[in-house]
């Protein structure tokens, strides 16, 4: 008895801890999270739907005397997103492996790191995902006249310098702000870049927007270059394989990838929203019959992407155009 109180209570601590660090990591680490607007919800949140109310602005108009004045509503809608994912990462190991291997402790240490690195690129695309299904495919997604999706401007569908002022003009127009400038891009859009030969000399190696991120290696999303004032960082997660034609231009079929242009900042203008209702959450216990110790780590949360889709630029390029 007393051999069972000593392991269940083994199981508790160790549950409680890895659970906080695992919240930190997530917190901390992740890339795409920094751009997102997260709410933060009651702890008796009870539902899987969320609801932001959409605010208009105040208009003036003409005085007429004897006529009934006009009173516009201010609450102009309702933006809602739900909390759509559900996910676990687990892992065990025997006792038999525990008695055998000189490893065994090593092994056990990795299930933090290991089921942390699953979540975070789980939650990471996410994010990157629900920004291109925020917008509509094939189409210019026009805001204030200019347009905020479209093909790379440089042959066969690959980025050019036009769009990246482009990406800065649309943004002008939609009134977003011109700091903390951030261009999420695929592998393939940095090699471009750092080869043809009339962008070299625009690109800026350190970033302009330095407080705004850092270099988080397991992330995979990485600063490359500074060009038109946007900091420009790589990243594996984006949307590919995609088929598109907007404006009567086209990706190669199978091979397009989405790249995001935009003010990066988590208050009220970011283009993405989130929250979580459960933060990742690690539980262990020694199974008796399977005579293996289980760890599971469960986490809920869901995003959207176009909470502000005049602060978002994609410029859709093709992949396979790397030689």
């Amino acid at each position: 008895m007393a051999g069972f109180e000593i392991r269940t209570d083994e199981h508790l601590v160790r549950s409680t801890l890895w659970s906080n660090q695992l919240k930190t990591l997530l917190l901390d680490d992740l890339f795409a999270m920094k751009f997102v607007r997260m709410l933060d919800l009651p702890s008796d949140f009870g539902s899987s739907t969320i609801n932001i109310p959409s605010m208009g602005e105040a208009e003036q108009a003409d005085f007429v005397e004897g006529a009934r004045i006009k009173y516009n509503k201010f609450d102009t809608g309702n933006y809602q997103f739900s909390i759509d994912q559900y996910k676990y990462s687990a892992n065990s190991i025997s006792e038999k492996f525990k008695r055998d291997s000189f490893y065994a402790n090593d092994v056990i240490a990795r299930f933090l790191p290991q089921q942390h690195r699953a979540l975070m690129v789980g939650v990471e695309t996410r994010i990157l995902s629900v920004a291109n299904s925020g917008q509509t495919a094939s189409d210019l997604n026009t805001i204030n006249g200019a347009n905020h999706r479209w093909v790379g401007s440089g042959t066969n569908g690959v980025i050019g310098i036009k769009d990246f002022a482009m990406a800065q003009y649309s943004l002008k127009k939609a009134n977003v702000p011109l700091t903390n400038l951030v261009a999420i891009v695929d592998p393939s859009v940095v090699y471009t870049l750092q080869t043809q030969a009339n962008l070299v000399n625009m690109l800026t190696p350190d970033p302009k927007w330095q407080s705004i991120v850092s270099n988080v290696t397991p992330t995979g999303m990485k600063f490359e270059m500074n060009i038109f004032g946007f900091d420009v960082y790589s990243s594996n997660y984006l949307p590919s394989g995609i088929t598109e034609t907007v404006n009567s231009v086209s990706v190669s079929a199978g091979k397009g990838v989405a790249n995001y242009f935009f003010h990066a900042a988590t208050d009220d203008t970011s283009p993405w929203v989130g929250a979580f209702t459960q933060m990742p959450t690690v539980y262990s216990e020694f199974n008796k019959d399977a005579q293996e110790t289980e760890y599971l780590t469960v986490t809920e949360y869901g995003f959207k992407g176009d909470f502000r889709p005049e602060n978002l630029v994609t410029v859709l390029t093709s992949t396979d155009q790397v030689s």
